[in-house]
C-alpha cells in the first residue's frame, strides 16, 4: 500500500516555506555584447563626463557671441571663416574677436567661442561668413557633463539589461559587465510510461511533456534549464539521478509525487534529507512536493511537479515561478512591459472543486475569460489557453459576468483583445 500525504497544506503555507528558502547568488562579468537581458549585480556609476567636451548642437558657425549683438537681417554682421571643425575634429585655431569656425552637429567647440550661430540664418562669400541673427551667450553649444557628470549614479544593482541599457553602458565605454550568473536548474522527468521523443510510442506508452514545456518556463525565469534522461519510478535510478544534480542550484521534478504505490520521491527525499511539503490543498497539484536534501555542509532544494503536464506547468507558475525569478534576480514589475494579469469578465457561471483553490484555465474571446473545461490531463486544454483564473477555496460559485483576475502560464498577456 502507498504512503499518504503527509500533510496537505494550505497554498499560502506553502509560499510561505518557499518565500524562507535561502538564495545564494554569484557574480560574473560578461562582455557587454553578450549582456542582453541579464540582471546587473553592481551599481553602474559614470565613468567620465558626457558629453566628454563641448559641442555645437547645431551646423552652423563658432563664434564669440559678443560680435553677432548687433547682427540682423537689415544690417547683418561679417565674420572671417579661419577654420572647418567636423563631428569627430580637433579645433586647431584659437578663435579671437572678429573670426568664426565653421562646426557640424556634434563637432568640438574652439575653446574661446560661446555661441553657435545656426547655418541657417548666414551666407558665405569669399571666406567672410555674413550672419543675420545674433547669437547669445551659451546659445546652441552642449555643455561638457551636461548628460552626466562622472560618478554618478547610472544603472542601480538590478537592472535587467534592455537595448536602451546597452546604449548607457557603451556611451561608457565598458567592456565587461558585472552580472548575476543564470541559476542553472536541473530538469527531471519520471515515470515508467514516459518516453523520449525519439522513440517510437508503443502502446502504453506517452511522449515525455514535462521536459519541455517546464525548462521553456524555467528560461523565462531567468534561469538556465539542465536536463537529464528520463528516469523510471525506481529507488535507485531516481536518487542517483537526485545525486548526480546536488550541485546544481535546484532540482526541479516531475511525476512521483502521488501518494500511489509506484511513486518513490517521497521515499528517496526522506532517506536523503527531509520532506517540507507533500500535498497542496489546490487543484490541480495537489500532490506537489517540496524536499530540502543534504550536500556537504549546505543543503540544496528540490521542488516536485504532478506529473499531470497541466498540473505541472499551472503549480510551476503558481508557486515555483516567483522563486526562480527571485534566484535569478528579475524583478517582473519593472522588467516586462507588458501585464501579466488583466482583469475580465467571466463569460459563463462556473461552480469550482470545495474546499481547495481552484486554478481554472481559460481562454481569451472578446474580451471575456472562458473557463475551459476540460479534464486537467487533457493537453489540448493548454493549446487554448490563453491563461488561468484562481478560486479561492471558500468561493461556492462564480456568476456569470463576474471579474476575474487572469493570470499568464508564459508570464506575459498580450494586453490587445
Amino acid at each position: 500500500m502507498g504512503r499518504e500525504f503527509l500533510n496537505i497544506m494550505d497554498p499560502e503555507d506553502v509560499k510561505k516555506i518557499i518565500k524562507n528558502i535561502p538564495i545564494n547568488k554569484r557574480v560574473e562579468n560578461i562582455s557587454l555584447e553578450n549582456s542582453l537581458t541579464r540582471i546587473l549585480a553592481d551599481d553602474v556609476h559614470a565613468t567620465i563626463n558626457l558629453p566628454p567636451f563641448r559641442r555645437a548642437s547645431m551646423d552652423g558657425y563658432a563664434v564669440i557671441a559678443e560680435d553677432t549683438f548687433s547682427a540682423s537681417e537689415d544690417e547683418p554682421v561679417s565674420l572671417k571663416l579661419i577654420e572647418v571643425v567636423g563631428a569627430g575634429d580637433v579645433p586647431e585655431k584659437n578663435l579671437v574677436k572678429g573670426f568664426c569656425t565653421e562646426v557640424s552637429t556634434g563637432a568640438p567647440v574652439p575653446e574661446d567661442a560661446n555661441g553657435v550661430v545656426m547655418v541657417e540664418f548666414t551666407d558665405k562669400n569669399d571666406g567672410q561668413i555674413i550672419i543675420y541673427e545674433s547669437v547669445a551667450v551659451g546659445q546652441n553649444i552642449t555643455k561638457e557633463g551636461s548628460d552626466v557628470m562622472a560618478e554618478k549614479l547610472l544603472l542601480p544593482s538590478g537592472t535587467r539589461i534592455m537595448p536602451d541599457k546597452i546604449g548607457v553602458l557603451s556611451a561608457m565605454g565598458m567592456k565587461k559587465v558585472p552580472v548575476f550568473k543564470k541559476p542553472r536548474v536541473a530538469i527531471i522527468s519520471t515515470g515508467n510510461e514516459i518516453i523520449s521523443h525519439d522513440e517510437e510510442l508503443a502502446y502504453g506508452k506517452i511522449y515525455d511533456i514535462n521536459s519541455q514545456t517546464i525548462s521553456s518556463a524555467v528560461i523565462t525565469c531567468g534561469c538556465t534549464p539542465v536536463h537529464s534522461q528520463i528516469v523510471k519510478d525506481d529507488y535507485n535510478s531516481l536518487r542517483e539521478k537526485i545525486n548526480e544534480f546536488k550541485d546544481l542550484d535546484l532540482i526541479l521534478t516531475s511525476g512521483g509525487t502521488s501518494a500511489g504505490t509506484g511513486d518513490v520521491l517521497r521515499e528517496v527525499l526522506d532517506d536523503m534529507g527531509e520532506v517540507l511539503v507533500h500535498g497542496v490543498a489546490v487543484k490541480p497539484g495537489k500532490p506537489t512536493i517540496i524536499g530540502r536534501l543534504k550536500n556537504g555542509d549546505d543543503y540544496k532544494f528540490l521542488f516536485g511537479l504532478p506529473g499531470n503536464p497541466v498540473a505541472a506547468l499551472m503549480v510551476f507558475h503558481v508557486f515555483f515561478a516567483p522563486f526562480l525569478r527571485k534566484m535569478a534576480s528579475i524583478n517582473v514589475s519593472t522588467s516586462f512591459p507588458y501585464k501579466n494579469v488583466l482583469e475580465l469578465k467571466l463569460s459563463r457561471r462556473f461552480r469550482p472543486a470545495r474546499g481547495r483553490t481552484h486554478y481554472l484555465l481559460v481562454k481569451i474571446e472578446d474580451g471575456s475569460a472562458v473557463p475551459i473545461l476540460k479534464d486537467s490531463g487533457a493537453i489540448t486544454a493548454l493549446a487554448e489557453a490563453d491563461g488561468f483564473i484562481e478560486v479561492p477555496k471558500n468561493v461556492e460559485i462564480l456568476e456569470k459576468g463576474s471579474i476575474v483576475e487572469v493570470h499568464s502560464l508564459g508570464g506575459l498577456i498580450n494586453p490587445i483583445i
